[in-house]
């Protein structure tokens, strides 16, 4: 494939994509969001909980 044609198919695929709105109509962005964040805040819990060198 050249440089040329990979573009094109690229800018195909991005024209497609833009009639769609670029989000799926399950998704809840507060929901999603609030997972990320509890899962992050998890994490950070439990990497204070193995650091108890201080």
């Amino acid at each position: 494939m050249s440089f040329h044609s990979t573009a094109a198919q690229l800018v195909t695929l991005a024209a497609e994509g833009e009639e769609h709105g670029g989000s799926h109509e399950s998704l809840n962005a507060y929901l999603t969001g609030g997972g990320a964040l509890f899962v992050l805040l998890l994490l950070l819990w439990i990497t204070t909980r193995f650091n108890r060198d201080r």
